[in-house]
């Protein structure tokens, strides 16, 4: 085999993998003396490959022998709708980019994994230490870009950041030791010595007002055999300790009066996560609702968003029946029958019984394109100490005496109304989480479900078209794919997206129509959510269902 030199953090293929040097900062940045723009940054699944190599083919992973197909050909910047992971170009081009339009016009960065390349090449298997090197790698630009400014990075665990792949045992052990490590930076002093044990933590990234839970979605996921699936009873299972954990955290946060955005790799479902961990997820999804702003996560690459939903806490044979971990047809599929349900009983739909999951697309390449979205928030008239103000944008304001005072009047409900307490004490239920709910406090005005202070607004996502076309000579343009915002939102004084970062046909007032504002969504809370899902499950939108699904494949094959 010809010998060909491999760059990773400036070492040869033929030398041991080693980490870059790092810069380490023990306190997480405090943001009290920043300007806050409302707005952060959501990256995931970044897959950097130092054996990419430019001209190879795909049936190598990009990694050797010329193709008979130029389209199958590995192109300078990445392989589109193809099988290849990242090569450094894209990674570094990605880096400068976000440095350059981004690192002064957000907050803080939300980082969901996978940044290390697949396990697919059986001729180049990947060590540990490898592993541990692109993590390194890719901490070390996230200090670069974004720590060494002030701004709080928020990193999550990836099912291909372990080794081996998908499996992860119960902490502490080498992998989570060395995450200590290689996130030292980005992790609070307060948890390094917990994060051992379980790779999860908070980070505060507004002080006082606004935090972001990281979770470790390994101790949830089916395919990690090294765990036993949050089983009633097992204090020890590292899910059902990591579940135990958060709810200190959400009750912690509540009592501070603070809002939360809930970030992981492992999307939750009953797909994806073992039953008893889904059930638990889910009602601690929906019982703090009033602190949890959001889900965000990565790892299916496939841009879309859907609900938890009280119903999934239903005890029921039916439900029961149901095989574990199988699905049937295409997630936009999936999604549009569920969408359709919720369309038959919209005049019936209660807030309380739904929380909402974003799943980002990757900036890896495979199968679609290189993208990252940056969500806005609400940040007007922040520091008002006027009950009852309202700020420029005519949203609510309430101070946190007054939000406490509504908090203990709020009404308690049951965690679930439908489920009959003699079917839990069968021997079939009684040992399932879904019989051991706690009950809610419902809150209309909380920010996830009516627009005010920290209320996710609206997110724009961009990515690269045509990357296949892009080369040395050539640079790539991350564009503007679509945006949530109503237009008329986009020329405020301060709008949700700095004019520079918008195209042209986007900066100029007057503009009322675009195919990049598909949706116009007032604002990202819950019954926005429900609206959009709703408008989508209605047969005759066939022109939203297609745009949807458009934006949700960048124009990619429905895999």
């Amino acid at each position: 085999m010809k010998k060909r030199t491999l760059w990773l953090a400036g070492l040869w293929c033929g030398q041991a993998l080693a980490a870059p040097p790092q810069v380490v900062l023990h306190a997480a940045p405090s943001t009290s003396d920043r300007k806050l723009h409302g707005r952060f940054l959501h990256i995931t699944d970044i897959h950097p490959d130092p054996y990419y190599a430019e001209g190879t083919s795909q049936s190598s992973q990009c990694h050797r022998k010329e193709p008979s197909d130029d389209h199958q050909r590995a192109g300078y910047y990445g392989t589109p709708f193809g099988t290849c992971d990242s090569p450094w170009t894209l990674t570094n081009f990605t880096f400068e980019h976000l440095e350059e339009h981004w690192s002064s016009e957000i907050d803080f960065v939300i980082w969901t994994g996978d940044n290390a390349r697949h396990d697919e090449d059986h001729e180049t298997p990947r060590p540990l230490d490898e592993v541990f090197a692109l993590n390194r790698a890719v901490a070390k630009k996230m200090e670069d870009v974004f720590l060494k400014k002030g701004i709080p990075v928020v990193p999550s665990l990836g099912n291909n950041d372990v080794w081996p792949h998908n499996t992860l045992s119960p902490g502490p052990n080498e992998i989570t030791d060395e995450f200590a490590s290689i996130w030292d930076a980005f992790i609070p002093s307060g948890f390094k010595s917990s994060f051992r044990n379980g790779a999860y933590y908070a980070l505060e990234v507004i002080p006082d007002a606004l935090a972001a839970i990281s979770l470790n979605t390994m101790y949830f996921y089916h395919n990690n055999k090294a765990v036993r699936g949050c089983q009633v009873g097992d204090a020890s299972d590292p899910g059902n300790l990591q579940f135990d954990w958060l709810e200190e955290q959400l009750e912690m946060f509540r009592a501070r009066q603070m809002q939360v955005w809930v970030t992981g790799h492992i999307p939750p479902s009953d797909y994806h996560y073992f039953p008893e961990c889904y059930y638990r997820y889910a009602e601690l999804s929906l019982r703090y609702q009033d602190v949890i702003l959001g889900s965000l996560f990565g790892h299916l690459n496939v841009d879309h968003f859907y609900f938890v939903e009280a119903a999934d806490l239903n005890v029921s044979p039916e439900k029961d029946e149901m095989v574990p971990h199988s699905s049937e047809g295409t997630i936009f599929e999936a999604l549009m029958t569920n969408f359709q349900a919720l369309a038959k009983g919209s005049k019936h739909l209660n807030y309380d019984d739904y929380a909402v999951v974003t799943v980002s697309p990757s900036l890896v390449p495979n199968p679609y394109l290189p993208s990252f979205r940056v969500f806005s928030y609400n940040i007007s008239g922040l520091g008002s100490t006027t009950v009852g103000a309202v700020g420029e944008d005519g949203y609510l304001l309430m101070t946190k005496k007054e939000r406490a005072s509504r908090w203990r009047h709020l009404p308690y409900r049951h965690g679930n109304d439908g489920n009959d307490g003699r079917q839990c004490m069968g021997a079939g239920y009684r040992d399932s989480w879904r019989c051991k709910l706690r009950p809610w406090r419902s809150d209309s005005h909380a920010p996830s479900r009516q627009n005010t202070l920290w209320t996710p607004l609206g997110y724009a996502q961009y990515y690269i078209p045509q990357l296949e076309k892009y080369d040395e000579k050539d640079g790539p343009k991350f564009k503007l794919e679509y945006l949530t915002f109503p237009i008329s939102s986009l020329h405020l004084t301060e709008g949700p997206v700095p004019l520079r970062n918008l195209p042209k046909s986007l900066r100029e007032a007057g503009v009322t129509e675009s195919e990049l504002a598909p949706y116009e969504l007032r604002d990202l809370t819950i019954p926005s959510w429900l609206d959009l899902a709703c408008e989508l499950g209605k047969p005759r939108e066939k022109k939203l269902r297609k745009r949807f699904k458009k934006y949700m494949y960048m124009g990619g094959e429905d895999i």
